[in-house]
């Protein structure tokens, strides 16, 4: 597959996360402008609740900016049995609005709840296997996941590609392919992050060579070296090493994009590229790496 590959930005980009973090964040409106004009096709939802929930809305407000809704994050405590039937809940109350507005190439982005659980909050970059699931929770853990990934598909026909990411208890190349190991090819696909591959102990090349096929999602994140092994050396935990750039902006790390994007295409992958620069309230201006982060994927022939 040659030519252009499609680039969406995400709220995260403009400070809007998951976490509960200090400082104020740009409203939406503001935020699904800023994309328009510094040249992207598309976002993620981000935070449930964050952009307009009902589908005409969300659909208008779009379309007005030439934009095109392409995938949901959704977090879930996914090692907690008791959990199954909420998860559940709120993975198809995303998939039903991606459905409805993005349509069916939409993808649904089930992650762990990252960043909620200590060790792996504290040691985010530095897991060894002790810190992880034993071979029972895993069991659970692949069985929610899959039961997820199934009911969505049946419900809404959307694909699930599940996010490793690093704070999470899917973080290492090794806990990658347990989770990728114990579920159906066919029903669960893998959304890689770049930079969540690099600082968790592996490499995106890598993980697009083992796992090709099932890459359904791309995002594009970068990772500093140097302040990665600051963080490592000082034993600062994830939110520490993000507050300190650890995802700097594209083409300031260690992520080989060009030499990514060209196996993308040589394996036909054929969605979208999402730039997720991990902007915390009062880091910098949002908009401004945004427009950078646009020019360096537009220099180096990714767009």
């Amino acid at each position: 597959m040659g030519g252009s590959l499609r680039v969406a930005n995400a709220p995260c980009s403009w400070g809007v996360l998951e976490f509960e973090l200090e400082g104020e964040i740009a409203p939406w409106r503001q935020v699904l402008d800023e994309m328009a004009e510094t040249g992207y096709a598309g976002t993620e939802l981000g935070d449930w609740g964050y952009l307009p929930t009902e589908p005409d809305i969300l659909s208008r407000e779009l379309a007005s900016r030439g934009l095109r809704l392409v995938a949901g994050f959704v977090p879930l405590p996914l090692a907690t049995p008791q959990a199954h039937r909420s998860n559940l809940a709120l993975a198809l109350r995303t998939a039903r609005l991606l459905a409805q507005v993005g349509g069916e190439r939409s993808v649904l982005v089930l992650a762990d709840a990252n960043g909620t659980v200590r060790e792996r909050t504290l040691n985010a970059g530095r897991i060894v296997s002790s810190m992880g699931l034993s071979h029972d929770q895993w069991g659970v853990y692949a069985q929610g996941v899959e039961d997820i990934a199934r009911i969505v598909l049946d419900s809404t026909g959307l694909r699930t590609a599940f996010h490793h990411h690093c704070g999470g208890y899917v973080e290492t190349p090794a806990e990658i392919e347990q989770l990728m190991s114990r579920t159906d090819a066919s029903l669960l696909g893998l959304c890689l992050d770049t930079g969540h591959a690099a600082y968790g102990g592996g490499h995106p090349l890598a993980l697009l060579e083992r796992y090709g096929p099932r890459v359904w999602h791309v995002h594009l994140k970068d990772m500093s070296a140097a302040v990665a092994c600051c963080a490592r050396e000082r034993g600062w935990d994830y939110f520490r090493a993000v507050a300190e750039g650890v995802f700097c902006e594209l083409g300031q790390g260690a992520v080989p994009f060009g030499t990514l994007t060209q196996n993308l295409r040589a394996n036909g992958y054929d969605g979208w590229l999402v730039v997720e620069q991990d902007v915390l309230p009062s880091m910098g201006s949002p908009v401004a790496s945004a427009r950078r982060n646009h020019a360096y994927l537009r220099d180096t022939g990714v767009i």
